[in-house]
């Protein structure tokens, strides 16, 4: 495999820092990731799921201004009044918000302004952090820590949102220009053995991690065995080739469904030319490499394809059997690459590529978890209020923040979404 690229350095180390260190990381992190686009790149919104690069800019430093500093500093000016209405995401206890689908019509404030904005809330912040790190207001802490994680969150967010742009502009244009590492070949797949038994799931406590990590309790898991590597795109073929997207039987009900209405016949960012699979990726269009992990599938591809191989998805709890204790260290966003790369030989017993490359659907709904309580006020808004009708994705991906990501990290996404980097690894019963 190639060396990392430049720019293994784009997105820093966080934790350990002082809190405004980590605050000033994690800010600048998010302007550095603005800087491949034009102006005209900010403001497109082709999917309603899909929200413009300037509204994320504007929305995490609304965050930090709707949760800190207009409650924690009496008299705090707000630049302008109705940017709470336009840059509020969701927060139905803060007040009405803007329509989702409707953001890339926010043609003003402008750039520059919203910009500006971030640079007004983080000298405010800065005020106030200061604070908190000298003793007084530690309460706070926990809040400031919540946006970073949040920031942290929509810097993924917005790459997948400025890859669908791309997607969606004919010229297929590259975010940014990176040589994707050797083409290899992906190793056998071999199948690591878990035995039955009463586990731990769920965070333990030491450091930060969001309320739908807990409460950590006990869950009986039954023997099973994961897949030590991802699936791969030359093995999603294989089921394309078999015509896996025309064999009802392979299918839930909505899933069928669902790919007959959109007439799906390959991965999102898929299409075939002359004879051969080519995709779009932030670095441009490319061929399709096999020895990749398969991305952009749904939930409703990655179980017709487990059940086509004659597996299954992993629950989480399966899931997080495997990945504790290993080390969270993979292909996240500061590798550069902003694409899954094909995994590693086979070293040791652990599985690979675990954490990063790709969002690894589990078969688990997202569910509360024994005994959860959602946070109070309006942080209970935060993750709750969603555990309905969506599926627990584990793990990170290419275009996540290495610091941002756990063993007891819960995404979750709807069965039908595609856009995320949501991959897949098979699981079998013993």
């Amino acid at each position: 495999m190639n060396q990392q690229p430049e720019g293994r350095s784009l997105l820093q180390e966080v934790r350990g820092a002082a809190l405004l260190d980590r605050y000033r990381l994690a800010r600048k992190a998010t302007e550095t990731l603005c800087e491949p686009l034009a102006a005209d790149d900010y403001v497109v919104q082709p999917e309603a799921d899909v929200s413009p690069a300037k509204w994320h800019l504007a929305h995490t430093s609304w965050f930090f201004e709707a949760f800190l500093l207009k409650p924690a500093r009496p008299g705090y000016a707000e630049i302008d009044p109705l940017y709470h209405y336009l840059f509020n995401s969701y927060y139905h206890g803060l007040g009405e918000f803007y329509p989702r689908r409707q953001r890339g019509d926010i043609v003003r404030p402008t750039v520059e302004e919203v910009f500006h904005y971030r640079e007004y809330v983080d000298f405010e912040m800065a005020n106030l952090i200061e604070r908190i790190d000298e003793g007084e207001r530690e309460d706070l802490a926990w809040i400031v820590t919540l946006g970073i994680n949040h920031e942290q969150q929509h810097q993924e967010l917005m790459l997948m949102d400025i890859k669908n742009v791309y997607w969606h502009n004919p010229i297929r244009p590259a975010y940014r220009t990176v040589e994707p590492p050797l083409a290899g070949s992906a190793p056998p797949v071999r199948w690591k053995r878990f035995p039955e038994g009463l586990v731990w799931i769920g965070h333990d406590g030491a450091g930060f991690c969001y309320d739908n990590e807990l409460p950590r309790h006990r869950e009986f898991v039954e023997s099973f065995e994961l897949a030590d590597r991802p699936v791969t795109n030359g093995e999603f073929i294989e089921f394309i080739d078999d015509g896996g997207y025309e064999q009802t039987l392979l299918w839930l009900s909505d899933g069928w469904d669902t790919v007959s209405a959109a007439g799906w016949t390959a991965p999102l960012y898929w299409e075939k030319r002359d004879g051969g699979w080519r995709q779009m990726t932030l670095t441009g269009m490319r061929e399709v490499n096999e020895a990749e992990p398969v991305c952009h599938v749904s939930y409703y591809e990655a179980d017709a394809y487990a059940r086509w191989a004659e597996a299954r998805l992993p629950t989480e709890a399966e899931w997080e059997t495997a990945a504790t204790g290993l080390p969270v260290d993979g292909n996240f966003v500061e590798s550069g690459y902003f694409h899954p790369i094909p995994a590693p030989p086979a070293a040791g017993d652990a599985p690979a590529q675990l954490f990063g490359d790709v969002w690894e659907w589990t078969r688990s709904h997202y569910s509360p978890y024994p005994g959860f309580r959602p946070a109070s006020g309006p942080f209970g808004e935060y993750n709750g209020k969603f555990m309905c009708n969506q599926m627990v994705l584990r793990g990170g991906c290419c275009v996540t923040p290495l610091s941002h990501i756990r063993a007891t990290y819960r995404n979750f996404f709807h069965a039908g979404d595609r856009w995320q980097f949501g991959g897949i690894r098979l699981a079998r019963d013993v």
